[in-house]
């Protein structure tokens, strides 16, 4: 029996008790937060690769056209022979050749976004640059094959002062991926000069810096390894894309070969050894942009 006025405590709810176990574990409830996005990164991401990997060491057999589930090291001895070695070089100089168009091409634009233009403009000019990305993919590479075609914009805008586009081939490539993927070097670039303290600038021209010093000896240090961590985006982009590569050129890429050998050939064991080129050339490339700093931009 209680006295008057006094009532018995709620006992507290299943939820309630949890929630304190939780509060006095921050390890457990960081665990229990990230175990959903662990669980489908390791199964739907890592569990691709190993599969990929292991697919890589099998073989597939002429007559039958089925797979034969034997340890072999062929698919790489047939990598080395023509026309693998070449297409693989060709992909990396189209990766590089994007990678240092882009770079050009975003230092000014971030640089006036970062240094030179307004503060209440800078949204406005981040919005436009990214704005691109909201646009589908294969609605730009079409713009493009409409733009580069014999009868297309570009050629009515040249045929007055006689000359005339580059038509479909590498070029076009290399056009084609510098503007699909130009939008991802502005962004790091401009985010690594917006932490450049303008004092910095203010000291070099009080010391009798010119400008093109100023920028070779503050300015680009500071800002290279921001260059850097959006190379990561162009280059690794170019090296797999194949789709705009189809539309734009008749040349073979990486990306081309693989997707021909599991469509056309069907031969999924050389696609899979094939597919773990660019992927080595990834990581060297990520262990490389370390090095140089990249991943303290990001």
């Amino acid at each position: 029996m209680t006295t008057t006025g006094e009532f018995p405590s709620p006992r507290p709810s299943t939820t309630r008790r949890l929630a304190t176990w939780l509060h006095r574990r921050p390890r457990t409830r960081l665990a229990a937060l990230l175990a959903a996005p662990v669980a489908w990164l390791v199964i739907a991401y890592l569990g691709a690769l190993v599969l990929m990997f292991i697919n890589a060491f099998w073989s597939r057999d002429a007559f039958t056209g089925q797979v034969v589930r034997e340890f072999t090291l062929d698919n790489f001895l047939e990598l080395t022979q023509d026309p693998y070695p070449e297409i693989t070089l060709r992909t990396l100089g189209m990766a590089v050749a994007v990678t240092v168009a882009c770079a050009l091409i975003a230092f000014p634009i971030a640089y006036f976004m970062a240094k030179i233009a307004r503060p209440r403009w800078r949204g406005l000019l981040v919005v436009a640059v990214v704005m691109p990305l909201w646009a589908s993919y294969l609605v730009k590479a079409y713009a493009w094959r409409l733009i580069l075609a014999e009868e297309g914009v570009l050629n009515w805008m040249l045929g007055p002062l006689g000359l005339k586009g580059p038509g479909y081939g590498e070029i076009a490539v290399w056009l084609v991926m510098t503007y699909l993927w130009l939008p991802f070097m502005i962004i790091p670039v401009y985010a690594g000069l917006v932490r450049i303290p303008d004092s910095l600038l203010e000291a070099s021209a009080d010391l009798g810096g010119r400008s093109w010093m100023t920028f070779r000896r503050v300015i680009l240090p500071l800002a290279f390894p921001a260059v850097v961590a959006g190379s990561i985006f162009t280059f690794s982009l170019t090296l797999g894309d194949y789709i705009a590569v189809q539309l734009v050129s008749t040349t073979i890429f990486i990306g081309n070969a693989i997707f021909l050998n599991v469509g056309a050939a069907g031969d999924l064991p050389l696609a899979a050894a094939y597919s773990l080129v660019p992927l080595g050339i990834i990581m060297v490339y990520l262990f490389v942009a370390r090095k140089l700093g990249a991943f303290e931009a990001l």
